[in-house]
């Protein structure tokens, strides 16, 4: 069916045309055709069966089909192939050829988030198969394309500028071909922008669980060209397919492939290292492929990895004025990830700045405002996904628009004047604040919706008015004025949408019958007017005449058939219709003449008895009917029944008007009817005639009916037998043991008697007599009956069950189940078949034969009312005594986990109500578990506190928790994961530094240095303390700093702290450490001299750093010791 060279890929894919094959197979429903798929070696031919799935048949095979409406639809051919139809035999046989030329196209970009469809299981076929909905496909042993979405599709057809409105539509009018499977032809040859080939970018491709996923780089026109369809008929030659010449063929086909944005949506299949693509529907074909060379290769699964979005195009503008500029950009190819944002970034031109940023999100157009007037701007985007930030886009460059020259102000939509037929007058109005001395030049586009086209220019002048010639009558058309000026031109007008005039329609069809005529009515039809005049027609008007000069209007209103009524049976009449729309009335059509049948004679007359009636016979007598139906009376038959419900029986049929009607039950009435006939046939039935036999004694009674109302009393019932004439007045009732020894037990009027007193389980007979005043009847058939065992006694000593077969059961649920057994009652003469336990529920639960059960699906921790009820065949026993039972409860649910405290090295949990007393052994206990890798945890702790603390954590490092319950009730479910983090742990304190005197007033301090913690860089803060005032002399990396001291006068000491400082800049501080004193320096000679004469000042202990800090140390100890008593107090040991 195809070789094995290797074809190049192929944006669309050329269908067989529709070919009529034979031979036909005639049925009930339309045209069939059997159909002959001939699969080669190698090859694969998938299609939808009628139930929706996909069945695969592998060559070689032989695949008999049926064509359900006669008529072959186009199907797929493989890239690289032509088809070709050749007659053998009489029967017709399309061939797929490879073709001789080559195709290079290109192909659009595939998203690569989208799934492909997996097909199921290839089966052979060996029945023939009704086509379904969906085109079957041959299918070439290659990886099948991506599918492209209609969101995909959508992404690159979004607004345009106005010139481009026209190639919107005939794109959107393309997408719709695309979506419903049919494409236009040429040359008799349909096309479809389905891609069955593979497309690998950078000699790669995507494959992951038989699914695949492309990528490709290039996207072709969003304008694509008008299809045009051929003419060529059903019935034309098909061997050629009118294609004349084959590179100009191909040519077309280039071109229609070029024009397409991206391929209509198109599914996939991968399955077993075959690609297959679901087609449209292939009701007729016999297909046989040749050049068949060789299997493929088996097919490698493998999957590539995501990557950062496309570079994408350069954004486009959309419009701007003096102070914002509008910009539109489409997505790239996304790489295997989705894409999370766009960042937009703008700087203007002629000066020395940086791009900033604009915009940042999915949007896929953006309107920057706050812009300076004739100024240009630069603009770049780029795309980001989860993998990270692509490259940025071409750099654009607009400006906005100058303050001094404005295009004009939109017009006023244009107005319609006049309407005809096939055109419309328009006018329009000047815009606003246009100055007189300006010329202004107008512009009328119109759309037709039906085109697909959008807007076309149909005027361009100075003038206000125009005239739109040619157009379609009763059509719909918008229209919409623009204004070109000195500065430009204007936006347009607000779209207006009128509709040309209809036509007057033609004269509808001459009137016909839609069924033979009947006597008094025709059902008259007619066909539609050929031409309706442009609008739909209204009102049809249906005219009726005896003469032909006189004609009456019978019907009139919107359907196309009418029953004339009332009519003279055996008469001429004529017919003619004529129709009406809001383009004006028709014509009327041709006159119908039609002649109504005649009718069966009348009902006859005064029908009644001829005598007196015996025992068994009846005389009866008519009179002709008034109207004969145009015809004489051939014969009269009378007919006869007991009721109006029964079956009407013949009993006389002849041309006498007399007749006796004999063998009839004594005492009964009946009921006759008379009708005639004539060659017309037979006329309706005469009025009912009522008549009576003599009476006579009444007839045997039926068995009568023993019903048992409980083990010792039986109802006998009877019904009252046919009397014959005369009125039953009494009934004997006859009872015994013994048919021969039967005993009067009741004489009256009553049709019923109850036998009390009776033994269970005997039998009894019973037969009944009726009497009137004419005699006694004769005895009935005997009836028996057998007393019942009464119901079965309560039940005793119903109990709960805790061990027993049902224990295993119980221990899966305990908290919803209970387990019943009793003792089996007495049954009363009866089996026992079950038993009816009652929980108090509306109905009560019926279970077997059996002294034990187990309630299921009860509700936890609740106490049952549990009675228990015997059942045999007679019925249900008493209920048992009430036993209350309780259910267990459920066991407890995961308390929420909370963290109270977090540490650098430990984390204090909580859950719970808090902080609370443990309860008891016999209350809710809990098990923390922590997670240590990613299937494995540990339990550590158990117990019936709320809190507890884990120690020996690592810094800044998150850690997994899950926590359950368990009580009496069971093990509770294990609650969700809760992480939680430990903090970062500050550097040690350090020592006190160290400072030497380098010169006068200049000091050299250095202290110890730590290293980097967990890749964290370590800073020092070295700070002067003087008194109460804290000055900062230096913060960074160094462990050494040079000071020089202004003040020599006043006492100053140092200290420094260590910090840790992390990537994010974040700082985290440890304790200072111990201050250090500024060594003495000598003082000047003149202060020595000075000071022997002053007086020597009081010493003095003033309290610096270290003392002050060793205090307060203490005082945190005491006050931490005192707190650490209380809680062990008041909280632990009281738990």
């Amino acid at each position: 069916m195809m070789t094995d060279q290797h074809l190049p890929l192929l944006e669309a894919t050329p269908m067989l045309a529709e070919v009529p094959l034979l031979p036909h197979v005639i049925s009930g429903d339309g045209m069939q055709q059997m159909i002959l798929v001939q699969v080669n070696p190698g090859e694969t031919f998938t299609i939808r069966t009628e139930d929706g799935h996909f069945q695969c048949i592998t060559g070689p095979a032989q695949v008999p089909m049926v064509s359900p409406n006669g008529t072959m639809p186009p199907i797929f051919v493989p890239p690289g192939y032509v088809s070709q139809v050749v007659e053998e035999n009489g029967m017709r046989k399309v061939l797929v050829l490879p073709h001789a030329m080559e195709f290079q196209p290109s192909l659009p970009p595939v998203p690569p988030h989208l799934p492909l469809y997996a097909s199921p299981h290839p089966a052979m076929l060996h029945h023939p198969h009704v086509f379904p909905t969906e085109l079957p496909h041959y299918v070439h042993q290659l990886p099948a394309l991506p599918v492209y979405s209609e969101q995909d599709m959508m992404c690159h057809s979004m607004s345009v500028p106005i010139h481009e409105e026209r190639s919107v539509k005939m794109q959107e009018q393309l997408q719709r071909r695309l979506k419903s499977g049919h494409l236009g032809t040429t040359n008799g040859v349909p096309f479809s922008y389905n891609s069955p080939g593979p497309f690998i970018k950078g000699g790669q491709a995507a494959m992951h669980n038989g699914n695949s996923k492309g990528r490709t780089g290039l996207a072709a026109s969003p304008t694509p060209p008008r299809l045009k369809h051929s003419g060529r008929t059903r019935g034309s030659p098909t061997s050629s397919f009118d294609v004349k010449d084959p590179e100009e063929e191909v040519r077309r086909v280039q071109e229609l492939l070029s024009a397409v944005c991206k391929p209509a949506r198109e599914r996939h299949y991968m399955h077993g290292g075959r690609s297959e693509t679901g087609c449209a529907l292939l009701r007729q074909v016999r297909h046989t492929l040749t050049s068949v060379k060789g299997a493929p290769s088996e097919t490698v699964a493998f999957t590539t990895l995501c990557g950062t979005p496309d570079a994408p195009a350069a954004p486009r503008l959309i419009q701007r004025t003096k102070s914002s500029i509008s910009l539109q950009w489409r997505s790239p190819n996304d790489n295997g990830s989705k894409i999370t944002g766009f960042y937009l970034e703008y700087h203007e031109q002629g000066k020395q700045s940086a791009f900033k940023e604009v915009y940042s999100g999915l949007a896929k157009q953006y309107k920057v405002m706050r812009l300076m007037p004739s100024t240009k701007y630069a603009f770049r985007l780029a795309a980001k996904n989860d993998v990270g930030m692509s490259a940025f886009s071409a750099v654009l460059s607009c400006c906005t628009a100058s303050c001094s020259a404005s295009p004009p102000a939109p017009p006023s939509p244009p107005r319609l004047t006049e309407a005809g037929v096939t055109w419309l007058s328009l006018e329009w109005g000047a815009p606003c604040g246009s100055a007189s001395r300006d010329t202004l030049t107008y512009i009328l586009e119109m759309e037709d919706k039906e085109s697909d086209c959008g807007f076309q220019l149909k005027h361009r002048g100075e003038e206000q008015s125009c005239t739109v010639k040619e157009l379609r009558r009763f059509t719909s058309y918008q229209f919409r004025v623009l204004v070109a000026g000195s500065e430009g031109t204007s936006q347009p007008s607000s779209v207006v949408e009128y509709r040309t005039q209809p036509d007057q329609p033609g004269s509808p069809g001459k009137p016909s019958l839609r069924c033979p005529a009947e006597p008094r009515s025709l059902h008259v039809i007619w066909e539609a007017p050929e031409d309706d005049g442009g609008s739909p027609v209204t009102q049809y008007v249906l005219e009726l005449s005896h003469s032909g000069v006189e004609w009456e209007a019978v019907y009139s209103g919107s359907l196309r058939q009418h029953v004339c009524e009332g009519l003279q049976e055996g008469t001429w009449y004529k017919l003619r219709v004529y129709c009406q729309s809001s383009g004006g009335q028709s014509q009327v059509s041709e006159i119908f003449s039609v002649e109504t049948p005649p009718l069966p004679p009348g009902p006859c007359q005064a029908l009644r008895p001829a005598g007196a009636a015996a025992t068994s016979e009846i005389p009866l007598c008519w009179d002709p009917p008034v109207c004969d139906g145009g015809a004489p009376v051939a014969q009269y038959c009378v007919e006869m029944t007991q009721s109006a419900e029964e079956y009407q029986q013949q009993v006389f049929c002849g041309s006498d008007r007399c007749c006796t009607v004999s063998q009839l039950l004594p005492g009964r009435t009946y009921l006759f009817w008379v009708k005639a006939c004539n060659p017309a046939g037979w006329g309706p039935l005469s009025e009912v005639c009522q008549a009576s036999t003599a009476p006579g004694p009444p007839e045997q009674c039926s068995a009568p009916q023993l019903i048992l109302n409980t083990s010792t009393s039986v109802l006998a019932t009877w019904q009252t037998p046919v009397c014959n004439g005369a009125e039953v007045c009494a009934f004997r009732m006859e009872w015994g043991l013994q048919e021969g020894a039967l005993e009067l037990l009741y004489s009256g009027p009553l049709t019923q008697y109850e036998v009390s007193d009776l033994q269970p389980a005997t039998e009894y007979r019973c037969r009944v007599q009726a009497a009137s005043a004419v005699g006694a009847g004769l005895f009935s058939d005997v009836a028996t009956v057998t007393t019942p065992a009464s119901v079965p006694a309560a039940v005793e000593h119903v109990e709960e069950m805790r061990e027993g077969p049902l224990g295993d059961v119980m221990a899966h649920s305990p908290a919803t189940t209970l387990a019943l057994r009793w003792k089996e009652p007495n049954c009363h003469g009866a089996e026992i078949s079950s038993y009816n336990i009652d929980i108090g529920e509306e109905l009560p639960l019926s279970t077997g034969r059996t002294s034990y059960h187990i309630l299921e699906n009860l509700q936890p921790d609740t106490t049952y009312r549990i009675r228990v009820q015997a059942v045999n065949s007679m019925g249900a026993g008493p209920f048992s005594s009430v036993l209350k039972l309780r259910t267990r409860a459920l066991p407890p649910e995961p308390p929420v986990l909370e963290c109270a405290v977090a540490g650098p090295q430990s984390l204090k949990l909580k859950w719970g109500e808090g902080l609370i007393r443990p309860q008891t052994s016999r209350g809710t206990h809990y098990c923390l578990h922590m997670q240590l890798g990613a299937d494995r945890s540990i339990c550590i702790y158990s117990g019936p506190s709320h809190t507890f603390k884990v120690q020996r954590l690592c810094e800044a490092t998150d850690y997994q928790f899950s926590i359950q319950a368990h009580s009496e009730a069971g093990m509770g479910p294990l609650s969700p994961s809760y992480t939680f983090s430990t903090t970062r742990s500050p550097p040690p304190q350090l020592k006190a530094p160290k400072v030497e005197l380098i010169e006068r007033n200049k000091y050299a301090v250095t202290w110890e240095a730590h290293q980097p913690m967990k890749g964290d860089l370590i800073v020092y803060k070295l700070q002067m303390l003087r008194g109460r005032e804290v000055e900062q002399l230096y913060k960074g990396p160094v462990t050494s700093y040079t000071w020089h001291n202004t003040s020599a006068s006043v006492a100053c000491r140092l200290r420094v702290y260590a910090g840790r400082r992390s990537q994010d800049g974040s700082e985290l501080w440890g304790q200072c450490s111990l201050s250090t004193g500024l060594p003495a320096t000598e003082p000047p000679r003149e202060h020595r001299i000075s000071s022997c004469h002053e007086p020597q000042p009081r010493r003095s202990w003033p309290l610096t750093d270290e003392p002050f800090a060793t205090v307060l140390l203490l005082g945190f100890v005491v006050l931490a010791v005192l707190f650490a008593v209380l809680i062990q107090y008041f909280v632990i040991e009281r738990e």
